[in-house]
């Protein structure tokens, strides 16, 4: 295929991608390998002009489908896309084009996350909201009026005292929180009906439905990130936060990320940073939004043909995306359930190659019907497993068959079981199944448990092969001169190893029960177990009515403990390990710790100095407080950070109590004083 044929093949099924997106909520293909095509294509209309047509997609901004029924109006000021930057090298192209552009040596930028949900234009008249509408191709699009009444988080009518323009419209994403995306696809399926791929097309779909009603049944919700056109009697803020901040004021939901940043490191520093929390954010993002804080900057700077040159969009690696399964293999985990795994073509996905993904359950496989052969979408968010989301029914190939789970186990050939009430099956073969055997001597010896540094799954594998290991007490028998002669084991090493082992004796009854691999049986279930019982021979000999005294302990927790130790193999697991030295005091300050903030909520804002926002949330919870993620009348504290979002102003109206990083550090040190 020659240059100019491809171009119009690209421009043909750019436009079909087009509408798969904006008007049927259902792409076939992953954003990154759109965003690839999209670079091909506007490399070859640099290069033959006279083949650009004015339906390009290099043309047009979003999509719209004439054929729905449904009413199109004029966006005042239009709602261009951003240019994309893909790596490091965009990046530092857009600033130098931005300080050559304003003669200046360095430039303050705000940057937003990129929310991965549907653009929307609100229209505000006396202070009232009178028109929604979709992006469309950015000079016109849909009206959702009525839909976006049923969004909660947009306001109907203006809110506080702060000064209106006549008419004004905001500029914001209509997207679905990730935990209201999980309830929906569960009430979907059910109901039985379909599920949907990622938040952004669920998302989509509500707002594009001819009823109202049926807009309201799915939980959306608004973040505000700038203003198109407005009163021009009314001066708008000078910069950018400032602009986002005012909106906040006026009762805008906007993003508590946003943060100025100085020049091409700090734009770099903020995508690695928001990148790194990209998995614990309450919604998708799939990339960062760099703008020019200065407005009269921006003004300066202007526009290309679609899209501006103060602003630039640059992704994250992309988290979803297409592959073939190429077999199914079943995999034991360390208490014996089976979980069936996909092994697929490589692909790369959220920066890495993935070659495997996990399908769960054979419910899950049944549910999404994917079989071997299929193409099928992947999905990596931050640290999390891969996943196949979905399979692409239209290309499965004609022989494909359905997966069957085995009925004996893989790795040991024990029957395998499935429990009335659990949805996995099961080895039964116990420790007898070397694959149970490898995993639970793995758990007990993480970190989390009794921290053993430097024996990880290799040696494991040499002592289970070997039968130098058939329990874990077996671990502190082996001597320096056995674990020095294992494969690739330095005496050195070895010396540390057993050190480590040594060191792990003593440890506390919290982390020693999350060692044991019980069932149900979490790092906050076990830390609750220790803090109620104290003693471990209390905890043996709880009955399951004792144990549901516990909190957050429910009836299958409470059987699964009760069951665990009135089995008499991991009665003597535990006194074996007791004979081998392993001991715990009791922590009795920890214990007084926990009650000293029970009932209280904290909220947390901006960037802690000393602590990570995961590491302020296991202290605070560690205390006995609570972490929520909004401010209510009912938060009793807000702890604020580097850069505090528009929640310092919410809590001040809320007459919420703030403390900065050394007023918290206190707190905690008069609970431990």
């Amino acid at each position: 295929m020659d240059e100019v044929s491809r171009l119009h093949y690209l421009q043909e099924e750019l436009k079909r991608y087009n509408r798969e997106y904006h008007e049927l909520d259902a792409p076939t293909i992953p954003d990154a390998e759109y965003d690839a095509l999209y670079r091909e294509l506007v490399a070859l209309e640099i290069r033959h002009p006279d083949q650009v047509r004015a339906d390009s997609p290099t043309r047009r901004v979003g999509s719209l489908d004439l054929r729905r029924n449904v009413r199109l109006v004029q966006h005042r000021e239009p709602m261009l896309s951003l240019n994309n930057g893909f790596d490091v090298r965009d990046l530092q192209e857009f600033d130098r084009r931005v300080r050559t552009g304003l003669g200046v040596d360095e430039v303050d930028y705000c940057c937003e996350p990129k929310f991965d949900g549907l653009a929307i234009n609100l229209l505000y008249r006396g202070g009232a909201l009178v028109q929604g509408a979709t992006r469309g191709d950015g000079e016109e699009g849909e009206e959702v009026t009525a839909n976006l009444m049923t969004v909660k988080s947009i306001p109907r009518r203006r809110q506080g005292s702060e000064p209106w323009p006549e008419w004004l419209e905001v500029r914001g994403e209509v997207l679905m929180l990730k935990k209201d995306f999980e309830q929906l696809n569960r009430r979907q399926t059910g109901a039985g009906e379909r599920t949907f791929v990622n938040p952004r097309n669920a998302a989509a779909g509500a707002l594009r439905q001819l009823d109202p009603a049926e807009t309201a049944r799915r939980p959306l919700a608004f973040l505000a990130y700038g203003v198109g056109g407005c009163s021009p009697d009314f001066e708008l803020p000078d910069h950018q936060d400032a602009l986002l901040r005012w909106l906040g004021m006026l009762g805008f939901p906007v993003a508590e990320e946003v943060r100025v940043v100085q020049g091409e490191s700090g734009l770099r520093m903020f995508f690695e940073d928001l990148g790194a929390r990209r998995a614990s954010l309450p919604y998708e993002v799939d990339g960062v939004v760099y703008k020019v804080n200065a407005r009269k900057a921006q003004q300066k700077l202007g526009f290309v043909t679609r899209a501006p040159r103060f602003a630039l969009a640059h992704k994250f690696p992309a988290e979803e995306a297409l592959s073939t399964v190429e077999a199914i293999e079943v995999q034991v985990g360390r208490t014996g359930t089976l979980t069936p795994v996909a092994l697929l073509k490589p692909v790369f996905v959220g920066g890495v190659t993935v070659t495997r993904a996990t399908l769960h359950n054979d419910e899950e496989i049944r549910r999404k019907d994917i079989r071997v052969g299929d193409q099928v979408w992947v999905r990596r968010a931050g640290d999390v497993i891969p996943e196949v989301v979905k399979v692409v029914q239209e290309l499965r190939p004609a022989e494909t068959v359905a997966f069957e789970m085995p009925a004996t186990c893989p790795v040991c050939g024990s029957p395998a079981r499935r429990l009335p009430e659990e949805i996995s099956w099961r080895c039964s073969g116990g420790l007898h199944c070397p694959a149970q055997r490898k995993q639970a001597l793995l758990h007990f010896v993480g970190r989390r448990a009794m921290n053993v540094e430097g024996l990880g799954e290799k040696l494991v594998d040499a002592l289970v092969e070997r039968s130098w290991v058939t329990e874990p007490a077996d671990l502190y028998h082996l001597t320096l001169e056995q674990w020095a002669s294992l494969p690739r084991m330095a005496r050195k090493s070895a010396e540390n190893l057993v050190q480590s082992l040594e060191h792990s004796k003593e440890t506390t009854l919290a982390r020693f029960l999350f060692a044991l691999g019980i069932r149900q049986v979490g790092e906050r279930t076990a830390h609750d177990l220790a803090l109620h019982f104290v003693r471990l021979e209390d905890v043996m000999e709880a009955d399951e009515t004792h144990l549901q005294a516990v909190a957050e302990i429910g009836p299958v927790v409470a059987q699964s403990i009760r069951e665990f130790f009135s089995v008499e193999r991991n009665r003597q697991v535990i006194a074996h390990l007791r004979a081998q030295g392993v001991h715990w005091r009791e922590n009795a300050q920890e214990r007084r710790d926990v009650q000293v903030l029970a009932g209280l909520t904290f909220v947390l804002t901006g960037t802690l100095a000393h602590y990570s926002r995961e590491e302020a949330r296991e202290r605070i919870e560690k205390a006995g407080g609570k972490v929520v993620g909004s401010l209510t009348r009912s938060t009793h504290y807000l702890v604020v950070g580097r850069d505090p979002g528009s929640k310092v102003a919410q809590a001040q109206k809320l007459g919420i109590s703030m403390l900065d990083e050394d007023q918290w550090d206190k707190l905690f040190k008069g609970i431990n004083a």
